[in-house]
């Protein structure tokens, strides 16, 4: 069995209820925020390779009432309405028991990979209330 289930390409609606999908780059960031408000989308889901651009990402989002959701505690920190994802300072304390295994000699291609066990819900309730 796969570690993720296979990646689905969701139909381009425009209509209530549906879901588009944006990939976007560098180069096409203002056709892609632009495509997300003609579409009206409801809410945006960002994927963590987007975090060099959180700020800029998540002005848009405040300018256009645009509830957002990530993976990682610190968007919401920032202004993101919502994020569900693995405990970063879980993974972290969790990665010094593989240090210490290779510094032991331990061969880093021999050690088991873990999967997270624990994981976050944080709910930005200032973002809520705007």
């Amino acid at each position: 069995m796969p570690p993720h289930p296979p990646r689905r390409n969701l139909p381009d609606r425009s209509h209530s209820g549906s879901h588009f999908h944006i990939r976007i780059s560098v180069a096409s960031w203002e056709p892609a925020l632009a495509k997300i408000t003609r579409e009206r989308a409801d809410a945006l889901y960002v994927h963590l390779i987007m975090s060099p651009y959180r700020a800029r990402i998540l002005d848009f989002t405040t300018r256009n009432r645009l509830p957002t959701f990530v993976s990682a505690r610190l968007w919401a920190e920032s202004g993101a309405l919502l994020t569900y994802g693995p405990s970063q300072p879980d993974i972290f304390r969790r990665v010094t028991t593989y240090v210490d295994r290779v510094l032991r000699g331990a061969k880093p291609g021999e050690l088991p990979i873990e999967q997270p066990t624990k994981f976050e819900l944080v709910i930005n309730l200032n973002e809520l209330t705007t």
